[in-house]
């Protein structure tokens, strides 16, 4: 029986870099329901005076979901989440001092090594436990310094985006905690601004407002004339990736996710920041998120890759969908190229699709040409890179990573998931989709208490929204591609017998291994590690009792293949034939390959089975 509480309606908003929903979250007491009420794109706008996004259009439309979500019944709260880095300027009387700049604008070119000469770069990670990005919010407030700029002069206030336009829907000026900790003006480890640091860089200390934790409650809904209404206006993670890690059901603390949109940001939860000589080497990221947690991560490049090659094929006059290309990319051959998707020429690039095919033929690969192989050679670098991230954060934490959680727009592409799970040899569990909005929505829930905390939140989102899993299937080719993509970076070749003997002790571990050992069982077989040189993970399925050596693979041992694999593959070799090149289209557990030769006298050896 649903609560009182249940008929309550809860709003998000979750502004992305291309576009901005609204959704209503209704709670009947055991499930989390998303209706989304109002979509609208995110345009920015070029001036004269550079990259702007038209904050006061997308005010305009917040405005205009929230009366769709109103005219379909009361809301007892809404919050909002949008990108980081950005922000808007007020003066004393609360005006805005003009359109906050882009985060891509180019005013901050040559800001990172502007403030290395004033504080040097282990210093600024020391104070910030934050990625050196030249657009964060730190390097365009130095570049207002060194331009003068005038309303930088007379400035009274500085809100990031989200809390911008809670000031606007509010009357309230705050900066909630985890978008405070993406700017690189705040200390995580003291949880106050960085004052010492913004002084040696000439940034007034003035302007930064009281930090907020998530689930603060700012006031009663205003409209334009300032009148108030009874829905509350609650602080969220206010960064969207927060609020995406709040909405991601994470198993435990061997599961990583990706936050998946314009930026892939590719991380763990830890319970603090971890600042040290090792994380700064490798560019890694501490950000705030919710519940007093951290969020240990590295942002990547992303689908602006991808969106970048759809912009150009518009401006030709070729209008096509992100469906249709992600097909184009299925047909296309696997891993020809490799590109390093941080590159800093991807950031800004006008041309994507030349920029990729300049980057290849730089670094003596074939340039893809056609959209599909184009698309291809982007989310086989976003798998690459992933992995380098997931290696790199299994370091510094000592956790062994078992699984990968994709949230957000990314969780439509399957092939960037299996891609994903292919290159890692993980499992990937991609969803929910709203992730970002179901996180916004855990914390009103929790203001209003409604529910006691975020773990409590996590298991109602697993319980409201399936989830779907891949797999990794064993393919060489991924392992070559890593080492020429460290090769890009300067690094060496991953041992391949290291990364096989850490996947298999992951795996033996985890819920892989378990099903396969619940099989094997069902048929009368045992299982147990094999390690190739190649294979990121697999098995060897032994036969309790000897089987008779004859005939084809299905009659020798037709429940491996009908119990295993869901059925019989499609050209079955006779013995001693080589069977690495047969998949066998498995219903429940991935694909699996049989990859080895099948000896006349195979009941001591088995079957290996690579996953």
């Amino acid at each position: 029986m649903a609560s009182v509480r249940a008929a309550e309606r809860y709003l998000a908003v979750d502004l992305g870099a291309e576009s901005g929903r609204v959704l209503v979250g209704t709670y009947d007491g055991d499930h989390l329901a998303v209706e989304e009420v109002h979509r609208f794109a995110n345009r920015p706008v070029r001036l004269p005076s550079g990259l702007h996004w038209d904050i006061l259009a997308l005010l305009a439309e917040v405005r205009t979901g929230i009366a769709a979500a109103e005219r379909r019944g009361a809301l007892t709260s809404l919050a909002v989440d949008a990108w980081g880095v950005d922000f808007g300027l007020l003066d004393a009387r609360g005006a805005l001092l003009g359109n906050p700049a882009h985060y891509r604008d180019a005013r901050t070119d040559g800001m990172l090594e502007a403030a290395f000469a004033l504080v040097p770069r282990e210093e600024i990670f020391e104070q910030t436990g934050i990625q050196f990005l030249p657009i964060n919010s730190l390097y365009q407030l130095l570049a207002l310094v060194r331009a003068n700029d005038s309303a930088l002069r007379v400035a009274s206030r500085l809100l990031t985006i989200p809390d911008l336009l809670h000031y606007w829907l509010s009357g309230e000026t705050a900066c909630e905690f985890t978008n405070a900790t993406t700017t690189q003006c705040f200390n995580p480890r003291t949880r106050t601004w960085a004052g010492g640091l913004l002084q040696r860089l000439g940034i007034p200390e003035h302007l930064f407002p009281d930090v907020l934790p998530p689930g603060t409650t700012l006031g009663p809904l205003r409209d334009e004339t300032g009148g108030t209404r009874p829905t509350r206006v609650v602080l969220p993670g206010s960064h969207d990736t927060a609020s995406a890690v709040a909405g991601t059901p994470l198993r435990d603390m061997h599961a990583a996710y990706i936050s998946s949109g314009t930026w892939f940001l590719v991380g763990v939860e830890v319970p603090e920041p971890a600042i040290t000589p090792r994380t700064l080497a490798l560019n890694l990221t501490n950000e705030g998120g919710v519940g007093g947690t951290f969020r240990l991560l590295r942002n990547v490049m992303g689908l602006w890759l991808v969106q970048g090659i759809r912009r150009d094929l518009e401006r030709r006059g070729v209008s096509t969908s992100y469906e249709e290309l992600t097909q184009a990319a299925v047909a296309t051959p696997p891993l020809r190229s490799v590109i390093d998707p941080d590159a800093p020429a991807f950031l800004r690039a006008d041309d994507m699709a030349q920029t990729i095919r300049d980057f290849c033929v730089a670094n003596g690969q074939p340039a893809p040409d056609a959209p599909g192989a184009l698309v291809r050679v982007a989310l086989e670098a976003l798998a690459l890179r992933t992995r380098w991230v997931i290696e790199h954060l299994e370091e510094v934490t000592g956790r062994a990573i078992r699984t990968i959680h994709i949230v957000g727009g990314g969780v439509r592409n399957r092939l960037l998931c299996q891609m994903t799970a292919d290159a890692t040899g993980r499992s990937v569990l991609a969803g929910p989709i709203e992730a970002t909005a179901l996180g916004n929505l855990i914390v009103q829930l929790m203001a209003a208490g409604t529910i006691a905390s975020l773990a409590e939140g996590r298991e109602l989102v697993a319980r409201s929204f399936p989830l779907e899993e891949f797999l990794p299937v064993a393919e060489p080719r991924w392992q070559d591609a890593y080492g020429r993509f460290r090769a890009l970076l300067g690094e060496a070749p991953p041992p391949d017998a290291n990364l096989t003997a850490d996947r298999i002790a992951i795996n033996t571990g985890g819920t892989l291994w378990q099903r396969f050992v619940t099989k094997a069982d069902a048929i009368g077989a045992s299982v147990e590690p094999a390690a190739t040189e190649t294979a990121a993970a697999n098995v060897i399925l032994r036969p309790r009792l000897p089987p008779v050596c004859t005939g084809t693979l299905a009659e020798r041992f037709p429940t491996v293949a009908e119990r295993c694999a869901g059925r019989v593959g499609a050209s079955e070799p006779t013995a001693p034939d080589v069977v690495a090149a047969v998949p066998l289209a498995v219903a429940e557990t991935g694909s699996v390959v049989l990859a080895e030769t099948v000896p006349e006298d195979y009941s001591n050896q088995g079957y290996r089975f690579c996953f």
